[in-house]
């Protein structure tokens, strides 16, 4: 197995069925598949059945009890599980395209971490996209997009078709390489010499703070933007509060100005 997919969910069965029909037409399945489930109810286990017999896509459904957004805590528990020696994470809004896992897997290099980005939708279009859509990949196709409600903008050439131009844009783009919780990768050795994301942090630059310990680390961030392309489903954000931010804002600031290496409370809590 040359992967572990790692895709974060919260009651979102409709999404994430979209997201894993994405992952069942990939150029490379030698992956397996971790479902980092945040307290979701029973329609997303009984998705993942229905979707598990209908491909033969490898799942493992990793749950805890709802107790609000501890995404870094489930993210935890999902590496702890995974079998492979690399990790991808993406989000369960985020529908891949077919090349997805190839660019992160061609990508890789010891010493660093990938940071990928996602093609924003809007809700309506986020709707509108099926599973056939999804398989025949007419849902990163820009004309198919434009004649269903996409707004024509400079930033849509990240859905190019043209690997020259993915490569030029890729090394022009003035976008900094972080670590993005929807489409980054790294080596499971490096995730364990950083212990891991931090579990005192909900949601609000946790993602960011885990890119910055790798840095700290010593890892090199490289940009696969234009490469490792999805394309991301619109939906509501309840989860936000402003003590969050205030929180992880501060353990932000301790990580860069101490150059923290390892957070005190990530994978340690399970050992």
């Amino acid at each position: 197995m040359q992967a572990s997919i790692i895709i974060s969910t919260y009651n979102s069965p409709l999404w994430l069925e979209k997201v894993l029909w994405g992952y069942s037409i990939q150029t490379i399945n030698d992956f397996e598949i971790i479902i980092a489930d945040d307290g979701s109810t029973e329609e997303t286990k009984l998705m993942l059945k229905k979707i598990s017999s209908e491909t033969s896509l490898l799942i493992t459904h990793v749950w805890h009890k709802d107790d609000g957004f501890q995404k870094t805590k489930i993210l935890n528990k999902a590496v702890l599980v995974s079998k492979s020696d690399y990790c991808i994470f993406t989000d369960g809004d985020c529908i891949p395209r077919n090349d997805f896992v190839e660019a992160h897997l061609k990508f890789r290099r010891k010493n660093s971490f990938l940071s990928g980005g996602h093609f924003p939708l809007s809700k309506m279009l986020s709707k509108i996209i099926s599973k056939k859509n999804i398989l025949n990949q007419s849902c990163f196709d820009l004309k198919w997009l434009k004649d269903h409600g996409l707004e024509t903008k400079f930033k849509n050439i990240k859905l190019t078709k043209s690997k020259s131009v993915a490569e030029l844009m890729n090394l022009v783009t003035t976008t900094k390489p972080t670590w993005n919780g929807g489409n980054a990768s790294a080596w499971k050795q490096d995730i364990f010499a950083i212990n891991g994301f931090d579990e005192r942090m909900q949601y609000g630059g946790e993602d960011r703070e885990f890119g910055e310990r790798l840095i700290n680390l010593g890892l090199k961030p490289v940009r696969v933007r234009y490469f490792a392309i999805c394309i991301h489903l619109e939906h509501d954000r309840g989860y936000v509060n402003e003590k969050a931010w205030k929180i992880n804002d501060e353990i932000r600031k301790s990580t860069r100005n101490e150059k923290r290496i390892k957070t005190p409370s990530g994978l340690n809590l399970y050992s």
